[in-house]
């Protein structure tokens, strides 16, 4: 397969970063797609060559991670949440907004190339639903608002403000979104106590 030096050198440098070379995979397919726009079949087989991997290893990860793709994604790739905690705090309603402000549907790409969209189950943002992920960058606590800033933004050829990582532990929750082992320590304390 034909590569770029810069990919070349950089999936020579990923190949005796790890000691055991198989660590190297999501690294390499990361790199390959940023450079490609997306992993294909040829470089799903080169990766496999270099790594000393089965081709069927390198599609069974590639499938498995929603950032990774096997077919072109637009320039800027919105994948937006709709899982229990998202979907619970109006997760449907911004991919409902997403389809008609990009006017395309999930799996989609715009004419000009500029967006695409899909449905993931989870991004990992739970305690900052609903959240969206553009590319590797994280947006939470969406609103309509908030996405279309977003949106207007990276039309524009802007990259709004990603999250921080552990955004979700820094501001405060509503109360139905606190971890209930406080209440359920103290409903056992009661418990023994009314009990004896």
């Amino acid at each position: 397969m034909e590569m770029s030096p810069q990919l070349t050198a950089k999936f020579e440098q990923l190949q005796n970063a790890y000691p055991v070379k198989r660590s190297a995979l999501i690294p390499m397919m990361m790199c390959a797609q940023d450079e490609l726009g997306c992993v294909s079949d040829e470089m799903i087989a080169e990766i496999a060559e270099r790594l000393e991997l089965h081709t069927v290893q390198v599609e069974e990860t590639l499938a498995y991670y929603s950032m990774l793709h096997r077919k072109p994604m637009g320039k800027h790739h919105v994948q937006v949440c709709t899982n229990v905690a998202c979907m619970l705090c109006g997760g449907n309603e911004i991919l409902d907004l997403a389809k008609k402000r990009l006017e395309i549907g999930n799996k989609e790409v715009t004419q000009d190339g500029v967006f695409s969209l899909e449905e993931v189950e989870c991004i990992g943002a739970c305690t900052g639903a609903p959240a969206m992920q553009v590319n590797y960058d994280f947006y939470e606590n969406l609103t309509p608002a908030k996405f279309d800033r977003i949106i207007e933004d990276l039309d524009k050829g802007g990259r709004p403000t990603p999250e921080p990582v552990i955004s979700g532990s820094l501001h405060d929750r509503h109360p139905w979104r606190r971890p209930s082992s406080a209440r359920v320590g103290a409903s056992r304390t009661h418990a023994r106590l009314t009990s004896t």
